[in-house]
């Protein structure tokens, strides 16, 4: 090894906070950013075997005074670090370092100098301490010894700024140094390494900054863009990566963060393009490969993913990253075996890693593996974090997952029409879980464990099923591809297209038993369907899909939860962050949001409407905003707007429909947000509307039962979409909302003699447009344009029945884990 560096680099230091300032993503598309973090740290400068072509780019400035070209990795005796605790060769090194002129602060005394270099081989010799004390006695004899001031700092901060007292005098021996040598980049730069793990990010920078004004480097650049990625500032971390590749191009590891930078802001296929780069710099650049994969994931294609994993696999089948990352795509994309091979793998490397141990369990639980499951979740729930360490995501959500697995396992063999789980669960229970909050319940009364006589699911084949039930798997799985969102951030998943494809059909069954005036059971009762139950054959079937979400009606939940507002929010732009999955609506919003604010300006302040008229005309994206909200001083921090809902009931009556948040801060740094509130009236009121369209759509699907008039289906087609549109707008479920609606519009169509033949177009959510949309005829217009509706096949009639076939949360599992890929024929 080369001498190791007193200050290992601004990145290893610095970079131990990437933890400690994980971003906290409101959305799912940036649940996976965190994991790109770890790459910073691990390569912020260990000399890893895999990096030792690296290690330049690395290394601190200091004892590394000047860059010597003639010395290599393993060359000559003045690179080499040979240390041990012989005396001898401790002089001999201190004698080579101080002859070599490679010392901080050398002064013309040649005796003085060797004896400064013997307290900087006692800190490459990790003996702090020792070099502590030998500095201190050369300033006895000279206080004003730069060199030992400069040294006794460093060892100070080598020793561990975990000790406080470690860091102060760290601090302040490197302020003494910059007062008697004010134009020396490395002592700024050694502060800052100092400031930057306890949290000083602005003073560090400040610091970083003065180093590049007295003498620019790669280094410096990459370290202070590493600095700015802690603290969000994405766009200037990228500027300062590409500073430091314009001084110096063949840096892989520095390519990787410009990469990371426009990953973070969601330019997937910019981040892309680097992340290519970086592998023609370095071929066999893992992180790369493993980064590519993430980016890839993370656009929704699922391919380029998995080989880029693969890639990354092959140059080291024991990446762990790459398994645990190729692992969670695999589950997110519905093949939970596969997915399981990559945890259990993961854990055979490392037997403690908490989030491919919670997968673990995870996967076995989706498939019906109940005792593996939840031997596997306790595991995770012994990682007890420590104190004043934040408890991990895993952490956080594996008591809900335990006890809903036992609630789960208790209720395999019932049938579903005879419980509920919106009521089975403690309320307490389900507002925890749903808010994502720690789990701190008075009074909880565990679920009963496992009980023996319930055996786990066992695998089922597709050849076990008679060719009848195996035409409504298969049609299940068309129908359920049909309701994939063609956007970036979505991955597409087999699992719960099937689940959705399944609840279309049983939808449809539901309704026409419905319009032919036949009862359903509910919860233990026989009785005439309501809207309702016809949502909740979806939210039952998107439940089981994947039970580490939890599907739960809001207004369920306790009354005091209720009362506070129980807010769905989506962030679309955050800081630096933009969420990809929105921007085709963007430009939508912001034509909505400039009507607002000349509205509102028309209102109050009428005198400088011209004014606000003219600067919002140069408006072209959201961020322009800012400025103008400076016209008004109610609006000079932010403003927020709500879109409007009219009542069919009540002709003239709008509700309040999703609230559009605005708010900046001086930096620039920005909150572009969408929320839906769901408080107890506006539930009511849209449950209202919701009761009403479904009372008229039922009296028109029996009249259509009767009657083959096509004006009737016509009607029946727009009071099923109006009844959705509402529903989009309520966002009544704690997750998958979307979705749910969605299989509730086809099977409600399909009931109606219409099949959905078309995809929703790319860029395009059923959600959103209901929400951005001004009402229900006008999204029914929208959602039929892409639908492209034609009669349905009589064959469907004759399909067995959904509810009837999987009559319990076991012949649910047990479907839905059937691999039919070379069963089903290809529809286009």
């Amino acid at each position: 090894h080369n001498m190791a560096p007193a200050g290992r680099g601004v990145v290893l230091l610095a970079l131990s906070l990437l933890y400690v300032y994980r971003p906290a993503f409101s959305s799912e598309f940036f649940s996976t950013l965190t994991f790109f973090n770890s790459d910073l740290q691990k390569h912020g400068c260990s000399s890893h075997s895999d990096w030792e072509d690296y290690t330049a780019e690395c290394e601190s400035s200091i004892l590394k005074f000047d860059d010597d070209p003639d010395c290599k990795n393993g060359g000559n005796p003045p690179c080499a670090s040979v240390f041990s605790l012989d005396t001898e060769k401790i002089l001999s090194q201190a004698k080579l370092l101080a002859e070599q002129k490679r010392l901080p602060f050398a002064i013309d005394n040649q005796n003085t100098n060797e004896e400064l270099a013997i307290g900087y081989v006692l800190i490459g010799s990790g003996l702090y301490d020792e070099a502590i004390q030998h500095f201190s006695s050369l300033l006895q004899g000279d206080p004003a010894l730069v060199s030992a001031i400069y040294g006794r700092g460093i060892a100070y901060g080598k020793k561990g700024l975990q000790d406080i007292k470690n860091a102060d005098l760290a601090l302040f021996e490197l302020s003494r140094v910059i007062t008697l040598a004010p134009n020396q980049p490395e002592v700024f730069e050694q502060r800052a390494e100092i400031l930057s793990p306890l949290g000083r990010t602005s003073e560090a920078l400040s610091d970083l900054t003065k180093a590049i004004q007295l003498h620019p480097s790669a280094r410096l650049y990459r370290h202070r863009g590493t600095l700015k990625f802690i603290s969000e500032e994405y766009e200037l971390a990228q500027q300062d990566f590409q500073q430091s590749l314009e001084l110096k191009n063949n840096q892989p590891i520095t390519m990787l963060y410009k990469g990371y930078t426009l990953f973070h802001r969601g330019m997937l296929k910019e981040a892309i393009e680097i992340f290519k780069e970086a592998l023609k710099l370095k071929t066999d650049f893992i992180d790369a490969y493993k980064s590519l994969g993430q980016a890839y994931r993370e656009l929704g294609d699922f391919e380029a993913a998995m080989e880029s994993f693969q890639k990354a696999l092959m140059l080291n089948q024991n990446h762990i990253q790459s398994l645990q990352l190729r692992g969670m795509m695999l589950y997110h994309h519905g093949s939970l075996q596969e997915a399981l091979r990559n945890f259990k793998r993961c854990l055979q490397l490392e037997p403690y890693h908490e989030v491919c141990q919670y997968m673990k369990g995870l996967s076995h639980v989706a498939m019906g593996q109940f005792y593996e499951g939840i031997k596997a979740q306790t595991k995770v729930m012994l990682n007890d974090p420590l104190p004043g360490q934040k408890a991990s995501p895993e952490y956080l959500k594996v008591k809900y997952l335990r006890e809903y697995s036992r609630y789960l396992h208790a209720h395999l063999d019932t049938p579903v029409t005879e419980y509920n789980v919106d009521v089975d669960l403690p309320g307490n229970f389900k507002n925890h879980w749903a808010k994502n909050l720690p789990f701190l319940i008075e009074e909880y009364e565990e679920q009963p464990g496992l009980q023996p006589h319930i055996k786990d699911v066992l695998p089922q084949n597709f050849e076990s099923y008679n060719p009848e039930i195996q035409k409504v798997i298969c049609t299940a799985d068309h129908l359920g591809a049909l309701m994939q969102y063609d956007t970036p951030g979505f991955l597409p998943n087999h699992r719960i297209h099937r689940a959705m494809g399944l609840a279309t059909l049983e939808v449809m069954q539901a309704i026409q038993r419905t319009w032919s005036n036949s009862k359903v059971r509910v919860n233990g009762k026989t009785r005439q369907m309501q809207w309702r139950d016809m949502f909740d054959v979806a939210v039952k079937w998107r439940r089981i899909a994947d039970p580490d979400q939890p599907v739960l009606w809001l207004d369920q939940m306790p009354a005091r939860s209720l009362s506070r507002g129980f807010n769905n929010h989506i962030n679309l732009i955050r800081g630096q962050i933009i969420n990809i999955r929105y921007l085709a609506y963007f430009d939508q919003i912001l034509s909505f949001i400039k009507d607002r604010i000349l509205v509102y300006h028309s209102a109050y302040n009428p005198r400088g409407l011209s004014e606000v008229r003219q600067a919002l005309e140069d408006v072209n994206k959201v961020e322009d905003l800012l400025p103008i909200m400076k016209f008004n001083s109610k609006t000079r921090d932010g403003f927020t707007v709500n879109t409007k809902v009219p009542s069919l009931n009540e002709p003239g009556k709008e509700y309040d429909g999703c609230t559009i948040t605005i708010t900046g801060d001086r930096v620039g740094n920005m909150l572009f947000s969408v929320e839906t509130q769901t408080t107890e009236e506006r539930t009511q009121q849209y449950q209202w509307e919701i009761e009403s369209v479904y009372k008229d759509l039922t009296t028109k699907g029996k009249a259509l039962m009767l009657s083959t008039e096509l004006g009737d289906a016509d009607a029946v087609c727009n009071l099923i979409l109006s009844l959705v549109y509402y529903f989009y707008n309520l966002m009544p479920l704690s997750r998958g909302s979307s979705v749910v609606a969605y299989s509730v519009v086809m099977g409600s169509l399909m009931a109606s003699g219409k099949e959905v033949m078309g995809r929703i177009p790319k860029g395009k959510l059923a959600d959103f447009e209901a929400m951005t949309t001004s009402s229900p005829e006008a999204f029914s217009k929208i959602a039929k344009s892409w639908m492209k509706l034609k009669s349905l096949p009589d064959w469907y009639q004759s399909l067995p029945s959904v509810a009837e076939t999987f009559p319990t949360t076991r012949t649910m599992i047990e479907v839905l884990n059937t691999d039919s890929t070379s069963q089903c024929p290809k529809k286009s």
